[in-house]
């Protein structure tokens, strides 16, 4: 570890002085590339910084218990440096675990309504108003991209971008089965119901992530709907896009015109592809390299919210909070925190292992 680190360290100095050069002052991308590239190491590099002095206040203090005077004192800060120095190693092991190259990506969501009918569509509604308010509270921007709502309210299914500082790190863990179990508002008889809804959580990927040949498309246009399929405009602006090689089929209709639409449609079918593309590489590599919490799958069953018990369970970590209503109301940094946390721990054990 100590090699890496001073490695990072000699790197982060030599772009420092880079970044005095004239040449490379001069040039925009070289400076924005090295800028980028400390900015990164940051972090680790204070830490670093930070374990070495305390590594000098260890020597210090044992110099100190060669003196009567200083005796005792010097136990104590010997005690407390050394404390320090073994939370900063589990710090750093932690930080110098490889980042998830998507971690600062902006992100599209879609939430299915799934098996339990009108309830079902009804909670794809209320995990959208869920995910809004958090966003909200981290100071993201959420933009509706294609909606279908739902007879009895709620969504069927809705598409949205969630956009801002490291998105896709927090919410990469949201992919998959959330089940509900309450009284319906549809239900008359009071009995409790278990209903499901599907999320699926993509990074928004550039043209040069993904390559998509124009000959692979059919594009659609048609008139858009509005609420309870009132047409919001007689011309054809909402955007279907068909990519024929794998049938994947994205709409989009929010937008006034149609060239938003189709904007708009083009993220949504990259980020659809690339997901596919990651999915068919974890599948290739095997179970094993494969740390992270839970398939992403959108059929792995990964949370139950129990209104009667105002319970939320996430079953991948085994975390359990009395605060469903909070949760619903956007409170959702705890369980994320947790996730990140048995996320990184099952990675440094699989370092471990390796």
């Amino acid at each position: 570890m100590i090699e890496r680190l001073e490695a990072m360290l000699n790197r982060y100095n030599t772009l420092g002085t880079e970044l005095t050069k004239t040449e490379v002052l001069s040039d925009p991308n070289k400076t924005r590339e090295y800028s980028k590239e400390m900015s990164n190491m940051e972090e680790v590099i204070t830490k670093y910084k930070e374990y070495k002095q305390t590594l000098e206040d260890i020597e210090a203090a044992k110099e100190m218990l060669k003196d009567e005077e200083l005796g005792e004192f010097a136990v104590e800060e010997l005690k407390q440096a050394n404390d320090k120095k073994d939370t900063l190693e589990g710090e750093l092991k932690i930080l110098l675990i490889p980042k998830d190259p998507n971690d600062d990506k902006n992100i599209i969501v879609e939430i299915r309504g799934a098996a339990g009918g009108d309830e079902a569509n009804i909670f794809a509604g209320d995990l959208f108003k869920m995910y809004s308010k958090y966003a909200e509270s981290q100071g993201w921007k959420t933009k509706i991209l294609d909606a279908v709502e739902g007879t009895a309210g709620g969504f069927s299914q809705i598409e949205f971008s969630v956009t801002g500082a490291n998105v896709y790190s927090k919410l990469k863990y949201e992919s998959g089965s959330h089940r509900v179990q309450r009284v319906p508002v549809t239900e008359a008889n009071g009995r409790l119901q278990t209903s499901t809804a599907t999320v699926l959580v993509m990074p928004e990927v550039e043209d040069i992530s993904i390559d998509i040949n124009m000959n692979d498309l059919r594009i659609d246009v048609y008139c858009a709907s509005g609420h309870g399929g009132q047409g919001v405009n007689t011309t054809p602006s909402a955007v279907r896009i068909t990519h024929l090689p794998t049938n994947t089929v994205v709409t989009c209709q929010n937008e006034r015109s149609q060239i938003q639409n189709k904007e708009q449609a083009m993220k949504v079918l990259r980020a659809r592809l690339y997901e596919q593309k990651q999915q068919e590489l974890d599948e290739s590599v095997g179970s094993e390299r494969r740390s992270k919490i839970g398939t992403g799958n959108r059929s792995e069953k990964i949370r139950t919210y129990n209104y009667p018990q105002n319970r939320v369970t996430d079953h991948r970590i085994g975390y359990t909070t009395k605060n469903l209503d909070r949760v619903m109301e956007g409170d959702l940094e705890d369980i994320i925190h947790s996730l990140i946390q048995e996320d990184q721990t099952r990675k440094l054990l699989g370092e471990t292992e390796e």
